[in-house]
């Protein structure tokens, strides 16, 4: 056998990034079936392989034994002894048995297991480098679409965005671009498996940290993420230092960082309001851009009633009750919208009459 086999196995290595020493295990095993499949050989045979010289050797294993029941298993100790008198009953003799032509059919043989063997190994490779990066963001290139996945080339493998992960408003066309949040990465008998999403809460969190240092650095905290992906999200954020504005940080100057994230999401509308422990104030903020007149609790059913202006009420619901859903899912708290006029008719309003707010505010701003 010649050098040029383990100049492949040296090229194969490097060029798959696989250790070589799994490759010149698979050589050996690959080796010892062709021996046995070419030689009718039942016996137990180890294969030596050097890589300085290039060549190769088989040696037949057998046990000494006092009666030999299985020659191609088994040697007498008289044998043994005429090989070297220093053997002993279940001593193990190698003897080499390289045939003259094994190189030939050794190679052909070699090919098939250890081509199977570098692309498991492959498999092992790729699935180690993304296995760590479930609930990361990674941007990929829509490769090709069929009626059930659309399949994003993350540069050495293609994840699979299933249509429950897609947002309902964005069109995926072929080389497009874009940040997916990896969900599961599996390793199945097909080799790894990734899924990803555009439409789950974890994206539009991670994109925040990576457009907002304060996050990143812990400064800023994300307390609770409610999605409804392509339309409307609401972020609750908190800062233990009370010189750092959460909020402020998180929009940016003129609204730049959470436009960004604004414009990944082509065009979801984004709310980041501030967490309070206070369920008053944290139900208050979450119902934002309405105004709120007050907030009344019921800590045992975890259940809130939010008395708003009567202008306001459709803005604090929300566009199909929209606004209202994602304040209860940010918060944890139900969230029943009352306005004033119904409130004093039901005697639940306890404030005095309320400040003169801006009657311009109306429900167009829905639409915005």
């Amino acid at each position: 056998m010649s050098n040029q086999l383990f100049e492949a196995i040296d090229f194969l290595a490097k060029e798959k990034n696989i250790d070589k020493e799994i490759l010149l295990e698979a050589l050996e095993a690959a080796l010892i079936s062709a021996y046995k499949k070419n030689f009718k050989s039942a016996t137990n045979v180890r294969v030596e392989l050097n890589e300085e010289t290039g060549k190769m050797k088989v040696f037949s294993r057998k046990t000494v034994v006092e009666e030999v029941e299985d020659k191609q298993q088994e040697l007498s100790l008289a044998e043994a002894k005429e090989i070297d008198p220093n053997y002993e009953l279940e001593d193990v003799i190698e003897v080499e048995v390289t045939p003259k032509d094994f190189g030939r059919i050794a190679a052909q043989a070699a090919k098939q297991v250890v081509t199977q063997r570098v692309r498991e190994a492959e498999r092992g490779v790729i699935f180690s480098e993304y296995a760590d990066r479930e609930e990361d963001v990674m941007t990929g290139i829509i490769q090709r679409k069929d009626p059930r996945f659309v399949y994003v080339n993350l540069g050495k493998i293609e994840a699979k965005l299933a249509e429950p992960e897609q947002m309902p408003t964005e069109e995926y066309n072929i080389h497009d671009r874009l940040k997916v949040l990896v969900t599961k990465v599996e390793n199945t008998s097909k080799g790894p498996q990734i899924y990803i999403s555009r439409s789950r809460p974890g994206l539009l969190k991670r994109l925040l940290e990576m457009e907002v240092p304060e996050i990143y650095d812990g400064i800023v905290e994300i307390k609770s993420v409610s999605r409804e992906a392509g339309e409307r999200s609401k972020v609750s954020v908190y800062a233990a230092d009370p010189e750092i504005d959460p909020v402020g940080s998180c929009v940016g100057q003129k609204g730049q960082r959470v436009q960004a994230v604004v414009n990944e999401l082509k065009g979801e509308k984004i709310d980041v309001v501030e967490w309070s422990e206070d369920p008053i104030v944290y139900v208050s903020n979450a119902l934002s851009p309405s105004k709120v007149v007050e907030v009344l609790v019921n800590e045992e059913d975890k259940a809130t009633t939010v008395i708003v202006p009567d202008y306001q009420l459709s803005l604090a619901i929300g566009k199909r009750g929209q606004n209202a859903r994602l304040a209860a899912k940010l918060t944890g708290w139900k969230i029943d919208i009352k306005s004033e006029t119904e409130a004093r008719e039901q005697g639940l309003l306890t404030k005095e009459e309320p400040e003169d707010l801006d009657s311009e505010s109306t429900d167009e701003d829905l639409f915005d």
